[in-house]
């Protein structure tokens, strides 16, 4: 069945440009919360229908597995996010799958079969280069595929080696479509803007070597001791972090009066600081954390609930520095010592998406006054103030009485940083941007073709992936097999090849929606029967 869908502008002349190409490689640079996702389903399923054939898409996560698996259904597409090398080839009730770097590294040659004639995307493509053997690996994984559509939310330029299916002018990576934070923020209601509350402090801290040093934010310092400075300030044993939380804890309060699900991020430096920051919070602050690590094999699913509840407070090592999405966090706390500028933008990305009918959608990410991350959020501040402003002066031109607009205080004035005490911002009340009346609908629709149509023809339910409904279909057969194999005294594999047999099921792993649904009711009729 064909789809409508509506599309951002940004989305719609990217999509535009994308069919436009000739060029097997794409490469879409767009800032985080623009709604890559959506563009990208957007092209699959153009392309798809124009050429039916796998759909593959590498994640750098296990939860963003998910979460494309969620989204391609929203567009019919049915994405396997559990698929391993030991399933080997693909359901037939499935139009592909979902897979991660680290997978396609260590099933490159199973996957080149998969990937054969695919539309291949590659969500944040720059991870390609996290690891020699993964650029490596895509090459080969991929290199026979019809189609690749790269995406990245943040400009990238490639080190010491190039990004595979990446066009390079010198050693910059050249996007085919780019879009900004700053362009993102001029076209309004597509991202929020994002303020930086800076906070100094006075650190004392010993040296591996067993010297002894003490400096302010604002002392130079080589590297290395700028990151035991940095470390000394984020310490849970320290008044710094304690500080910085109460503050975040406050706004967050703020926040949640007008929107009662508005929600705080942490982002920690490991595991045991991300426990100690929920207990901190939790004994200090009285407010609730949940944590989520990437050694808890629930952490997916944790992400998951907190997105749709009303929780206050995620703590969180590396889980949610990219691609997550979830809407309603409007304030962090930047508490780890990762300071790149890619991780930086990611942990902006987390606060930035724009939901509809949330009034004076602004988000504050609490900083140390670290002269690197002081550089990173000027950078990005300088988009927001510049597009904040035209936003400004076009309300006065709208105003039929050009009514004066409260001075926009610039971003990086606005904290008095006192050495040794932990200061919070002064923020002026009326520091808000007019983003335009909600009621004015600046998408624009598409009427997509059908997908490839597919083995089973089953219907999906609302809100249920294809695989999470075949997950709880074999979770059936296998609690009846149990209660066939104790009746019958029968093993449970003959019991299970008889079940297959009568089902005309050859594995269960390859089995569709249909083949399972007949598989049960076997089962229930064996089970009459004894």
């Amino acid at each position: 069945m064909t789809r409508t869908v509506r599309l951002r502008p940004w989305q719609k002349a990217a999509f535009d440009r994308f069919v436009a190409s000739d060029a097997k490689d794409f490469l879409a640079v767009a800032t985080p919360g623009a709604g890559k996702t959506t563009f990208a389903l957007t092209a699959a399923r153009h392309a798809l229908a124009q050429h039916p054939t796998r759909l593959v898409v590498v994640a750098p996560t296990a939860h963003l597995k998910v979460q494309w698996a969620r989204a391609a259904a929203d567009f019919s597409l049915h994405l396997d996010p559990a698929w391993s090398a030991a399933d080997g080839r693909l359901a037939p009730d499935m139009h592909g799958i979902v897979t991660s770097y680290q997978q396609v590294a260590a099933s490159s040659e199973l996957l080149a079969r998969i990937g054969n004639d695919a539309f291949v995307v590659f969500d944040e493509l720059h991870h390609a280069a996290d690891d020699r053997a993964w650029g490596a690996a895509i090459q080969a994984a991929f290199a026979d595929a019809a189609r690749r559509l790269a995406l990245s939310g943040t400009p990238f330029r490639s080190d010491t080696r190039a990004i595979p299916f990446v066009h390079y002018a010198g050693d910059e990576a050249v996007a085919d479509y780019e879009y900004s934070y700053g362009d993102a923020l001029a076209d309004r209601r597509v991202v929020r803007p994002v303020y930086f509350p800076r906070t100094n402090g006075h650190m004392e801290w010993a040296a591996p070597g067993g010297s002894l040093h003490s400096a302010t934010f604002d002392d130079p310092l080589s590297v290395a001791r700028a990151s035991e400075r940095l470390r000394t300030a984020l310490s849970l044993d320290g008044e710094w972090l304690p500080s910085v939380l109460q503050a975040a804890v406050e706004r967050l309060g703020l926040i949640r009066r007008e929107q009662p699900d508005a929600g705080g991020l942490v982002i920690a430096t490991d595991q045991e600081h991300a426990r100690g920051i929920a207990a901190m919070l939790h004994d200090r602050f009285r407010t609730r954390a949940r944590v989520v690590t990437s050694d808890d094999p629930a952490a997916s699913h944790g992400i998951h609930e907190f997105a749709e509840g009303k929780e206050p407070w995620l703590v969180a090592v590396r889980m949610v520095s990219e691609g997550v999405d979830i809407p309603r966090l409007r304030v962090g706390v930047y508490a780890t010592t990762t300071a790149t500028e890619l991780f930086f933008r990611q942990a902006v990305g987390r606060l930035v998406r724009w939901t509809r009918g949330t009034p004076r959608q602004r988000a504050w990410l609490f900083i140390p006054d670290d002269p690197r991350l002081r550089v990173l959020a000027a950078r990005i501040a300088e988009q927001r103030r510049h597009s904040l402003k035209r936003a400004r002066e076009e309300a006065l031109e709208r105003s039929p009485f050009a009514a004066p607009v409260a001075r926009f205080a610039e971003q990086m004035s606005l904290f008095a940083a006192l050495s040794a005490v932990a200061t919070d911002a002064v923020e002026p009340d009326d520091e808000w941007v007019d983003l335009g009346d909600e009621d004015d609908d600046l998408s624009i629709e598409l009427t997509l073709a059908p997908p490839p149509p597919l083995a089973g023809g089953a219907t999906v339910l609302d809100g249920v992936t294809r695989r999470e409904e075949k997950r709880w279909l074999r979770d059936a057969n296998a609690a009846l097999a149990r209660d066939l194999a104790r009746r019958t005294k029968l093993a449970h594999a003959r019991v299970n090849a008889e079940l297959n047999k009568r089902a005309g099921v050859e594995r269960v792993t390859h089995a569709t929606v249909p083949q399972l649904q007949k598989r049960l009711r076997a089962a229930e009729r064996w089970l009459a029967e004894v």
